[in-house]
């Protein structure tokens, strides 16, 4: 994994995965993922963007979304009110933080 991470509680006991400033909307997407059929879902997507099976795949949730393409994914946040509104990570570093935080759910 190219970028740091680390988890951690909210004073509400909701784990959260903490990302480098540049790439923190990565963060609030993740976090709106809740289960491992939600994630094993959008992992199925990501691999399907990266083998060619599609040329690329946008998922929506509640305040962000990602567009993900063969080289990059673009993560967006709809309701921000400084920027940066968008962030950019390599797709598979996404599809990296995505299993990574698959384990997490896994795990709790």
């Amino acid at each position: 994994m190219r970028y740091s991470y680390e988890f951690k509680k909210d004073p509400f006991g909701i784990t959260r995965i903490v990302l480098p400033e540049k790439i923190s909307i990565f963060s609030d997407f993740i976090e709106d993922i809740s289960t491992e059929k939600e994630v094993d879902e959008y992992i199925g997507y990501v691999k399907k963007v990266l083998e060619g099976v599609y040329e690329d795949f946008e998922i929506t949730l509640n305040a962000t979304s990602v567009n993900i393409k063969k080289n990059i994914t673009i993560a967006e946040h709809h309701y921000r009110i400084d920027e940066p509104f968008e962030n950019t990570i390599e797709t598979d570093e996404f599809l990296e933080l995505m299993l990574i935080w698959r384990q997490k759910i896994v795990e709790e």
